[in-house]
């Protein structure tokens, strides 16, 4: 049987109004086989963790470059862990410092990445975790 394909959530939480990025990001994944859903500008963490259930999605992205990633990440952690939504990657990038980036992975936030950072790169990283989180599902 054929495994639907990897269904990411993009999304841009709070104030931040720069976008272009997660366009860019939401496009080169779509390019890369995966179903993308964007969420738009100035979401809350309970809207994303909401669409992330209405979608069934498989991984969750958020740009976010406001400097609320210590706010937003760990919202959004708590809010799919509530909703038993373990099972979603929890992902994303932007302007993070690379002390705080440790921190939100020690909390359950998987790989950010940094601006910079080639699409293939992120595509890659989340087949990989998505492939293994749905064989360890299956198992």
């Amino acid at each position: 049987m054929q495994q639907r394909p990897i269904r990411v959530l993009i999304a841009k939480v709070g104030l931040d109004g720069h976008d272009r990025g997660a366009k860019v990001i939401a496009a080169s994944l779509r390019d890369a086989g995966m179903e993308v859903i964007y969420t738009g500008l100035r979401q809350t963490p309970e809207m994303v963790v909401a669409t992330a259930l209405q979608e069934d999605v498989d991984a969750i992205g958020v740009s976010i470059l406001s400097g609320a990633h210590n706010t937003v990440f760990p919202a959004i952690i708590q809010l799919l862990k509530a909703q038993q939504l373990n099972h979603i990657l929890l992902t994303g990038g932007g302007i993070i410092p690379e002390d705080d980036m440790k921190k939100l992975q020690e909390m359950g936030v998987g790989k950010l990445f940094s601006p910079g950072t080639h699409t293939s790169e992120i595509a890659a990283y989340i087949k990989q975790v998505v492939t293994e989180k749905r064989n360890t599902q299956d198992a």
